[in-house]
């Protein structure tokens, strides 16, 4: 089990963020990953011109700089409003700088981001998934650095060689949100490295993945992952929650994550923006981090 942070980039300057990123590092968590959103309403009485809003790409670059251990990355990136040519600069570069510490974490996204509603982008659900694996056919195919050109129906890409490659092995990691258990969605998070798993029934309500789902999800992977055509299924495959774990009490965060990790989980990512910041904002993130985290 790995453990990380996930920080917003709403209500905080980069600056700060880029000092939490330090402390987690310092309180041994695995790993650093801040929202992709633009522009964030919250609260009634709050309006959002009020709300600072940081870049969060340039502020994992500064992370990069200031970490030496920590994996970084977005939590998550929604791909039907990035041009996938420029994300994969953008993360090869993040990638090299961090020294193979980067993993991209994508998605449909949340509409009621104002990158999304305010700005013109695609709304339909079902064509942000159609531009979601057009996206991620080209970022593989440009990584790879070889000749590579694609003709898809959102996207074309005349034929470019792009270099350098990630300084990981293959690629840059990739996870993708997959609704469990609907088949076409999980067939697309197989074939990379990584599922953050959003429990759907079948009326298509959403629900919290509990061990069971967790024990019949890694069964999946491990019957599937062989048969789909560009996974490496010899690879690790990494299957992630979000959620909170009390600070303070280690038996009672223990008794919460050590389910999970007996039926598969492979990395717990600590929501420290949501009960420790509405007590105490940037504060309380920064105690959260720096009790450290659970341990199953």
């Amino acid at each position: 089990m790995r453990y990380g942070v996930t920080l917003p980039n709403i209500g905080v300057e980069a600056t700060e963020l880029v000092e939490l990123a330090v402390e987690a590092e310092a309180a041994g968590w695995d790993g650093v990953f801040v929202w992709d959103c633009v522009f964030i309403a919250h609260g009634a009485n709050e309006g959002p011109e009020k709300m600072l809003t940081c870049d969060p790409w340039i502020a994992l670059a500064a992370m990069a700089a200031r970490t030496q251990r920590v994996k970084l990355g977005t939590m998550v990136t929604p791909l039907s409003r990035r041009r996938p040519w420029k994300l994969a600069r953008e993360t090869v570069t993040l990638d090299r700088l961090s020294g193979g510490r980067f993993i991209l974490p994508v998605g449909l996204g949340a509409i009621d981001d104002g990158g999304f509603s305010k700005v013109g982008e695609e709304l339909d659900r079902k064509v942000r998934a159609e531009l979601l694996d057009e996206s991620l056919d080209i970022l593989a195919g440009l990584w790879s650095g070889q000749p590579f050109s694609y003709t898809g129906k959102h996207y074309q890409v005349g034929e470019m060689t792009f270099l350098p490659t990630s300084a990981q092995t293959s690629h840059v990691p990739v996870w993708v949100v997959g609704a469990w258990p609907r088949m076409k969605s999980m067939r697309r998070t197989i074939r990379w490295d990584g599922v953050l798993p959003a429990k759907m029934t079948a009326e298509g309500a959403s629900g919290d993945m509990e061990p069971d789902d967790l024990r019949a999800l890694g069964a999946y992977i491990t019957e599937q992952r062989p048969q789909v055509a560009g996974s490496d299924a010899a690879s690790a495959f990494d299957i992630v929650m979000e959620g909170e774990t009390p600070g303070d009490d280690g038996d009672r965060a223990a008794a919460i994550i050590r389910p999970l990790a007996e039926a598969g989980l492979t990395w717990w990512l600590e929501g420290v923006w949501q009960a420790p910041a509405a007590q105490g904002g940037l504060a309380g993130m920064r105690e959260r981090i720096r009790q450290g985290p659970p341990r199953a």
